[in-house]
């Protein structure tokens, strides 16, 4: 290291590259350069000092990856803080510094930022997945304190994916996919289209390299024509500004490359059929102007009214504000025309971290709080909500990758929603009891089916009913992330009360085979003995097959073997007996008061189509249809009678399932929720564990044979099932 990087006092220069960074917080105004060296330069002796030695894949010395992550920040109008921030961005994590050390020398709001954007280094994970989701999950919380935390990640990610080249092909390719379906969009929600615009291309490039190439290619081969034509578009435009007065500066606004190939792709076209690849831009002193500007453009090039969107009266939900039009140009060729004020460019271009520009404290800046409110709502719904990885990043996704539509309440309140969002988003919306008890919809004053997709412009009333309950086919339709939460947060208490009330069962009929009742109050009040914090988890974690009676027997009474479990098991005749009761009986057509048995080859129960056959010397006997054991029907004839059973038209009956499957953490969870998703009512569960290969026999509630054959589709198709059968 030269002595001249460290000591300028001494030599009487700095290093060119930090009076760069100097130059450009000066003149952004962020601080005097006296002031900005004072803080400043104590970070770059201190990150530099602390990844002295340290190379990346290129070869290059690391410290030249924390001094472009400054150098991005201060481009972005970020204050000294935040630059800060970023030229130490990757101290705690790659190096020995530590939060203290940081605090220390430059203050706790520089620490927490650093804090903020580092990994979670220290924690084990399950999977790849898992820690991926939990590193998101670090950031985003600090950024719902201070949204500076994901801008030094952006610049951060930026700079790592302009060298994505130096890394093995795989890793080039698991960060452009993450930096698509998170980075890209959440830059876009906070409005940092210049930084999502590149995102998309570097994602493009390293993705689809040769389509990239290609479209490259051929935008290069017509930047001639595109400029051409944009000076005839703007030169009428800029004789008029003049003649009126207005002080503007033009610019031409080419669509990122993913972008365009994105809609040749979906338009199956070539690009010189795409009008929009470009727009132009004018940028004006006031919002007054802006519409002056409009009237201009209009009297000189009929406007496309379909395509005209005013973002200055109704901003975007990421603050996002302007005039859009399309015209048709001379030629008769469309272009599309963008009107803004300086600030409203600021703002589409860097998005949040223009507040840092136009604001001297940005801490009570209440537009800022606006713009990242939707995030601290995420935030608290995902860290209640979500130990499920894949779970939380897709209700992430879902946030992230939306435009807006406009909506009223028959009151005439505006509301913002995503585009293809339904009934459902709108009531849940509103307030989370109205989407509870949601039961239709009216739009417009017409009733429409709760998934129908809303529209700008359009009233919504809805309906409610105090007995309507969250209807979990709504999550195939549902569009914002406060809705899917909702809805499934209610599911999971509702699944909770059941797994509850299957623990309570599951435990007194095992305690009451084993003869072992005596135990039960000694296991309801000993659930730290067991590891649970109260009673109540300990039965739902019985009820979701988390833990076994076995388990629980052999912390509290280790004497009980497992041969005196096996020996418990239920004999099947009782489940025949108990089955039945809900029956008055089998009615006989044409007979009265004559004797009636039960097939034992077939074991009919309620539910089952049944028929009779006449036995000597026992009167009837009632076999199911399909049951192998009945005589040819063409050779006895005379003997079958046609029966029915005696049951309530709403009584339900009860069936017994075996299910045999690979031993797994979660799968009795999966299996009962599977089941209840379909409104059937478990009433007993029994689960044998031997080498890895769970059986489980159910006992289920059901209307109909219809309902029986769908649950055990469903059982099937559960990760894991080997075998999924009705069992007599």
């Amino acid at each position: 290291m030269r002595v001249a990087d460290l000591i300028p006092t001494v030599t009487g220069a700095y290093p060119k590259d930090f009076l760069e960074l100097v130059d450009i917080l000066s003149h952004n105004g962020k601080a005097p350069g006296d002031k900005v060296t004072e803080v400043l330069w104590p970070a770059y002796q201190f990150s530099k000092e602390h990844h002295e030695g340290q190379r990346r894949k290129s070869g290059r010395p690391f410290f030249e990856h924390c001094y472009e992550v400054a150098h991005f920040l201060a481009h972005w109008q970020m204050d000294l803080t935040t630059v800060t921030g970023g030229i130490l961005h990757d101290s705690l994590e790659d190096t020995d510094a530590t939060y203290d050390d940081i605090a220390a020398e430059f203050g706790h709001e520089v620490a927490e930022l650093v804090e903020g954007v580092t990994k979670l280094g220290d924690v084990q994970f399950l999977t790849r997945e898992q820690k991926r989701a939990e590193n998101f999950m670090k950031m985003l919380l600090s950024m719902a304190k201070d949204v500076r935390v994901i801008i030094i990640k952006f610049a951060d990610r930026l700079h790592n994916m302009r060298t994505l080249e130096y890394l093995p092909l795989i890793k080039q390719r698991r960060t452009a996919i993450e930096t698509r379906d998170v980075y890209s969009p959440l830059a876009h929600r906070l409005g940092m289209y210049m930084v999502k615009r590149e995102f998309d291309d570097l994602v493009f490039k390293a993705l689809e390299p040769d389509d990239y190439k290609a479209t490259e290619k051929k935008l290069r081969s017509t930047v001639s024509n595109r400029q051409k034509f944009m000076k005839q578009v703007t030169a009428p435009i800029e004789e008029g500004l003049e003649k009126h007065g207005i002080k503007y500066r033009t610019t031409g606004r080419l669509k990122s490359f993913a972008s365009i190939n994105k809609k040749m792709a979906e338009r199956g076209t070539v690009l010189e059929e795409i009008y929009d690849i470009f727009a132009i831009r004018i940028i004006v002193e006031s919002v007054a102007d802006c519409y002056s500007v409009l009237g201009i453009v209009h009297q000189l090039y009929t406007p496309v009214h379909e395509r005209f969107k005013d973002f200055v009266a109704t901003p975007k939900i990421n603050g996002y504000q302007s005039l859009h039009t399309t015209a048709v140009g001379p030629g008769g060729r469309m272009v599309e025309i963008q009107i803004r004020t300086e600030e409203m460019d600021q703002t589409a271009e860097i998005g949040v971290a223009a507040h840092w520009k136009y604001k001297e404290s940005v801490k009570e800046d209440s537009d800022l709080d606006r713009h990242v409110e939707w995030l601290r709502n995420l935030v608290s719904i995902l860290h209640d909500e979500s130990s499920d990885p894949r779970e939380f990043m897709n209700l992430l996704q879902i946030d992230l990758y939306q435009d807006e539509v406009f909506v009223f309440t028959p009151a005439g309140d505006l509301v913002q929603l995503p585009s293809q969002c339904t009934p459902i988003d709108f009531a849940y919306d509103v307030h989370t009891e109205v989407g509870h008890h949601c039961l239709s919809a009216k739009v417009d004053g017409r009733i429409v089916p709760l998934n129908t997709n809303l529209k700008s412009g359009q009233t919504v009333e809805i309906i409610t009913s105090d007995s309507q309950k969250p209807n979990y086919a709504w999550l195939k339709f549902v569009r914002t992330s406060k809705a899917r939460t909702a809805i499934l947060r209610w599911h999971r208490k509702a699944q909770r009360e059941v797994s509850l009330k299957l623990g309570k069962e599951i435990l007194e009929k095992s305690l009451r085979r084993l003869k072992l009742s005596s135990l039960a109050k000694e296991i309801k009040n000993s659930p730290g003995k067991l590891g649970y914090n109260d009673e109540e988890k300990m039965l739902v974690a019985l009820g979701t097959g988390q833990t076994t009676v076995r388990d629980i027997l052999r912390k509290v009474s280790p004497d009980v073997t497992d041969e005196q479990i096996e020996r418990a098991k239920e004999e099947p005749d009782s489940f025949l007996q108990f089955a039945r009761r809900s029956a008055k009986g089998v009615r006989v057509h044409g007979i009265d008061n004559i004797l009636v048995t039960f097939g034992k080859c077939c074991n009919p129960i309620p539910g089952d189509e049944i028929i009779g056959f006449v036995t000597q010397g026992k009167g009837i006997t009632i076999h199911r249809v399909e049951c192998k054991n009945l005589p040819i029907m063409s050779e006895s004839f005379d003997r079958f009678l046609e029966v029915e059973w005696d049951v309530d038209r709403k009584a339900e009956f009860l069936a017994r399932v075996k299910v045999e499957a690979q031993d797994r953490k979660g799968y009795l969870k999966d299996l009962t929720e599977a089941i209840s998703r379909l409104n059937i009512n478990i009433t007993s569960v029994d689960v044998k564990v031997d080498e890895g290969l769970a059986t489980c026999i159910l006992v289920v509630a059901l209307p109909n044979l219809r309902r029986l054959k769908m649950a055990l589709r469903r059982m099937k198709d559960i990760n894991g099932t080997i075998y999924a059968e009705r069992e007599t």
